[in-house]
């Protein structure tokens, strides 16, 4: 469905020094026709230790998910939580605890399951629903947070695909996939982070859904019916190969505007930083051919990742101090999902006269739109 062609490792920032050439992956989506699961195709890099630092968006989602599903009645007080977290950050176990439920150790039976992101990392992907199902005590649930291939689809996230993350859902996917371990989904929220995030809480089929799973999607906003996330996928084509291959034209034209504006920027004389070293702007900084006479620098607020530079590009990756004290006329921003934060905590940028730009809505600006 998504060739991207050979990629570096999305998590190999090298140092500034290294001259590389920095090894490459295949990196391509294919769609199974028998689940309508969206998955990497071949994985042959071996992931390296998460420098990213954990984003406001991302804390507050949590903080607001745990109150959304405590308030339906899947977290009684008292009973015991295990959670499977994203490398990446975002756990909840502190959440939980503050709600009065306690950890349980590894492979020990819980009355809350949580997966929040962190499927999508095994390359086995029955076996690991499998084990996460096995744990949840009886009466208990299995709560799945994932980002929703049905957003990726409508926002034209190519870039979403990224060696290490084996799958990509949808809610379709998903049930059938619960349905193999005997699950079934009783109830859905759906978030505003990364465009569209979903988390479901499912219950062994035949297993009574109690009262949580009663509340309709008018308790707990728009979208959150399980129905209406399935009618959503359908109109949009989540599991139909011709519409998911939408994709391949959005990394086309989204790396083409990319290029494009800087090259009109450079050519206007204006200076321009990127901020944000994730994942998600490795792709694009690759397949858009950007280096280092077109963007100078990327800032990042993981000091980890200062002192290396953007994979397969000279691009140096240095702190928020360097952006602001550059005064740049334009700071490509390659994580939409942090405008309002970042404008909130550097104002300095924007007081300076620069601006901050939103890199995946370039697509959709005139040729030279500064």
């Amino acid at each position: 469905m998504l060739d991207l062609g050979d990629q570096p490792a999305a998590d190999h920032f090298p140092a500034v020094e290294d001259p590389g050439p920095d090894p490459a992956y295949p990196l391509q989506m294919w769609l199974c026709s028998a689940c309508g699961l969206a998955q990497l195709l071949v994985d042959p890099t071996v992931p390296e230790e998460p420098r990213g630092a954990e984003p406001a968006a991302l804390v507050e989602q949590a903080e607001d998910a745990v109150e959304r599903v405590a308030l339906a009645g899947w977290l009684p007080t008292g009973r015991r939580a295990a959670e499977y977290g994203s490398p990446h950050g975002g756990s909840w176990s502190a959440l939980l605890a503050a709600r009065g439920l306690a950890p349980v150790d590894d492979g020990e039976h819980a009355d809350v399951v949580l997966d929040c992101f962190g499927l999508m990392h095994s390359a086995d992907q029955a076996a690991a629903l499998a084990e996460r199902a096995a744990r949840v005590a009886p009466g208990g649930v299995l709560l799945l947070q994932y980002h929703s291939l049905a957003t990726i689809m409508r926002l034209g996230q190519w870039n979403s695909l990224r060696h290490g993350h084996y799958a990509y859902y949808s809610t379709t996917a998903l049930r059938r996939m619960l349905a193999e371990v005997g699950f079934i989904p009783r109830q859905a929220w759906s978030f505003d982070l990364y465009g569209g995030t979903i988390l479901l809480a499912a219950t062994p089929i035949g297993e009574a859904a109690g009262e949580a799973a009663a509340n309709t999607a008018a308790d707990n906003g728009p979208g959150a019916s399980v129905g209406d996330l399935l009618a959503e996928e359908a109109a949009r084509g989540a599991v139909d190969p011709a519409r998911v291959r939408g994709l391949q034209e959005s990394a086309v034209s989204r790396a083409e505007a990319l290029h494009r504006w800087l090259v009109d920027q450079k050519a206007a004389g204006r200076a321009v930083l990127g901020y944000g070293a994730a994942s998600r702007a490795v792709a694009l900084l690759c397949r858009a051919g950007v280096d280092r006479s077109l963007l100078g620098a990327v800032a990042d607020a993981s000091p980890a990742k200062h002192g290396r530079r953007m994979p397969a590009t000279d691009i140096p990756v240095v702190p928020p101090a360097e952006l602001i004290a550059a005064r740049p006329d334009a700071v490509a921003l390659f994580l939409p999902d942090l405008m309002r934060e970042i404008r909130r905590t550097m104002p300095e940028v924007e007081d300076a006269g620069g601006h901050w730009v939103d890199v995946e809505a370039l697509a959709s600006m005139p040729a030279a739109d500064g």
